[in-house]
This record gives structure tokens, C-alpha cells and sequence, in this order.
């Protein structure tokens, strides 16, 4: 049985909104906690899965039928707000990152599907598309080399060399052999 609890709590962390979902399906602790009402339990589905099943897990059925939450159920339900919170502030988190590094590797805006296109492309067609865009939108901007400092003084004309006068004789001669 303690393999159960350690598979269900692994579950619930993993994957909440399945656990959640089946123990809507299985579970006969469910119409006892929610009472019947289907709104609640389907937006702690979509919204706060975590305190969801922490509410869940904490609901104390009375004898006469009453549900109640005693006071350690009350921590179980903040530590799932917790995480609920901790996942919504993290999601956020990721996207303001994802487009920043989006504008980081694409300045002139992310790439987009051609218009009218169904999603799918053939190769030969997504390469024509991609030779047919200019090259800034595919590739990320590269910054321009550094120009050299500007010299005050004017640099100096090399030497012109003296005229071999061999090479200019018309009747070029071999170097005598000893």
C-alpha cells in the first residue's frame, strides 16, 4: 500500500491535471468532496491543479455526511496554492525569455510561415521559400567589422625599387656556370 501512495504522490507531481482527471473518473471520494458540482473541480482542473488535489486530499468527511477541513488540511491547501503560484510565475518567466532570445537571434522579428501555406511543406518548397526571403530575416545580424583608427599623417609611398637592368634588356643571359 505504500508503493500506491509513493506512485500516486509521484503521479501528482508529475502529471496533476491527469491524476485529477482520473479521480473523476474513479474515484468515489470525488462526489463526496465536490458534492456534485462539475464548474469548480473542472476550472482547479485548468487553473490550480496542484491545490485541487491538495483540497481533494484534505476534505475530512464527518459522520453525518458534513465535509470539514481541520487545521494541517488548511497547510496542504496553501502548499498547493504555492505551487500553483510557483508554476504560473515560472510559465511567465519562460515566455519573457523565449522572446528575448527570439529577438536576440532574430532582430527583424521571428520567422514566419508564408501566408496561405497549410503548415506543411514539401522540401523543395521550403527551400524556394527560404532562397526566395532575404537573407536578414533567416540568418541573425552579424555586427559590422571595426574601422581602423584614421591616421592624421598621410602613410608613406613605398620605394620604388631600381630597374634590373637584365630584365629590361631584350637578350635575357644566363649566369655563367663555373
Amino acid at each position: 500500500m505504500i508503493l500506491f501512495g509513493c506512485l500516486l504522490a509521484f503521479s501528482a507531481a508529475v502529471a496533476p491535471r491527469l491524476v485529477l482527471i482520473l479521480a473523476w473518473i474513479f474515484s468515489d471520494r470525488w462526489p463526496v468532496v465536490w458534492g456534485g458540482d462539475w464548474i469548480m473541480p473542472l476550472l482547479g482542473i485548468i487553473f490550480l491543479p496542484y491545490t485541487t488535489i491538495m483540497y481533494l486530499l484534505s476534505v475530512v468527511v464527518l459522520p453525518g455526511g458534513e465535509t470539514t477541513i481541520t487545521g494541517t488540511g488548511w497547510l496542504w491547501i496553501i502548499l498547493g496554492l504555492f505551487l500553483d503560484f510557483m508554476k504560473w510565475s515560472q510559465m511567465f518567466a519562460n515566455r519573457k525569455e523565449a522572446a528575448k532570445q527570439t529577438t536576440k537571434y532574430y532582430p527583424s522579428g521571428a520567422p514566419r510561415m508564408p501566408t496561405g501555406s497549410s503548415g506543411s511543406t514539401s522540401t523543395a518548397a521550403a527551400a524556394a521559400t527560404t532562397a526566395a526571403a532575404p537573407a536578414d530575416s533567416q540568418t541573425p545580424a552579424k555586427p559590422a567589422a571595426p574601422e581602423p583608427p584614421a591616421s592624421p599623417e598621410p602613410a608613406p609611398a613605398p620605394e620604388a625599387a631600381a630597374p634590373d637592368p637584365a630584365a629590361t634588356d631584350g637578350d635575357a643571359k644566363e649566369p655563367d656556370k663555373p
